[in-house]
């Protein structure tokens, strides 16, 4: 079954960058969000998200159903929390 993965990222970000090209290379279907690209209210509503899941705020947020949080280009966590 398809996971509903979410990435909370930063565009800058070389971590963040390269963790959306591996879910790429794994076939994995993903939204992600550069937080850095959004303005006033709209990034404070995302970095209070981004709060909830992780609340050191660091990049790359991986947000697995809804519920799963992997935090950083962990590959093997990756893998796992969307069932690959």
């Amino acid at each position: 079954m398809e996971k509903n993965v979410f990435v909370y990222a930063l565009s800058t970000c070389v971590h963040c960058n390269n963790t959306k090209k591996f879910l790429q290379e794994k076939g994995i279907d993903f939204d992600h969000l550069d937080v850095d690209k959004l303005d006033g209210e709209e990034r404070d509503k995302a970095v209070q998200e981004v709060k909830k899941y992780n609340p050191k705020l660091s990049f790359p947020t991986l947000v697995i159903d809804g519920e799963k949080v992997v935090v950083g280009l962990q590959k093997e966590k990756i893998l796992e929390a969307c069932g690959k």
